[in-house]
């Protein structure tokens, strides 16, 4: 019934940043150019990965995924924001809607998992370092990354079947892309159930990883403190502190999001937070990753004196 009803004529619009109509050339320029930006680097980082064998470790195959995630996650929103830079208010069928919000939550919550994949892979080298190579195989490695892409579909899913299984009553989304907090304010009668619905699986989403987060950091900072040597502790902070970066700016603003009643939203500051965590993190994840870490520096300057040289 559901795909029933998505599948008719009815269509949305979204409004996106119809209230400043005079700086949408300047955002158009903006956001295109973050956008190759983000393509280009997520892609030299994936590429230098895959064919740098020193780079073929646990840490540094969970890195290339994230930039897949990335890349996809970031791609699936920017063409409907530009075109709504480019000619206004968009109209977007209800089918396509749905497959937009359910990508998006699919990449977005995938690479929520993913980066307490990552945390657990940094605890394990930190805490355990002797046997890190038996614990963190590539049997292990797989099937973190294959339960982090089953968790993003399973919420996607669940997320698009909540807000499309309900009547809606209007069609226009103040937004720029079909975000889940603004259709929420399309819902017919009482939307009460529907949110905290949404809140619950945003909790399983965002917080469930967020403590396995938490819990490795508590783990690896207490092992970290209790090293004899400066120089050791250094080492080990060093191998976190990107990954810690990238978590708080990624969790920082999508839990700011999502984990509220609908009562507090507001269209201008979600629009905000929404660019933030699906524009600016993306691009600067690989840049946190390259400028912070010291062998991907390395496999970077050799990739490019090799370029060189075929030049």
């Amino acid at each position: 019934m559901i795909l029933g009803n998505l599948s008719g004529s009815s269509e949305f619009r979204l409004l996106g940043f119809s209230g400043i109509s005079h700086l949408h050339p300047l955002l158009f320029v903006v956001l295109l150019s973050l956008y190759i930006l983000t393509l280009m680097a997520n892609t030299v980082i994936a590429f230098t990965i895959n064919t740098d064998n020193t780079l073929h470790t646990p840490m540094y195959f969970f890195l290339t995924q994230l930039s897949c995630l990335d890349i996809c996650y970031l791609s699936v929103i920017i063409p409907t924001i530009l075109e709504n830079l480019m000619v206004g208010t968009v109209s977007i069928s209800k089918t396509r809607c749905a497959m937009q919000m359910f990508s998006f939550l699919f990449f977005g919550v995938a690479e929520c998992f993913l980066l307490a994949a990552m945390s657990l892979d940094r605890y394990f080298a930190v805490c355990y370092p002797l046997h890190y190579t038996v614990i963190m195989n590539s049997r292990v490695c797989r099937s973190l990354v294959a339960g982090s892409y089953i968790c993003g579909a399973a919420v996607g899913l669940a997320h698009t079947l909540i807000t499309f299984s309900s009547p809606l009553c209007g069609s226009a989304i103040d937004h720029f892309f079909c975000e889940i907090q603004p259709l929420l304010d399309l819902l017919c009668g009482n939307t009460f159930p529907r949110e905290i619905q949404v809140i619950v699986v945003a909790v399983f989403a965002i917080l469930s990883p967020f403590l396995l987060i938490i819990f490795s950091y508590i783990r690896i900072i207490s092992t970290i403190l209790h090293m004899a040597s400066a120089e050791s502790q250094q080492k080990a902070f060093s191998t976190c502190s990107s990954h810690l970066l990238v978590v708080t700016l990624f969790y920082g603003s999508a839990s700011s999001m999502y984990l509220r009643p609908k009562y507090t939203y507001c269209a201008s500051v979600d629009k905000f937070l929404s660019l933030s965590y699906s524009v600016v993190t993306p691009l600067l994840n690989p840049v946190i990753y390259s400028l912070r870490n010291k062998e991907v520096k390395e496999a970077l300057k050799k990739r490019w004196r090799k370029t060189n040289l075929v030049w």
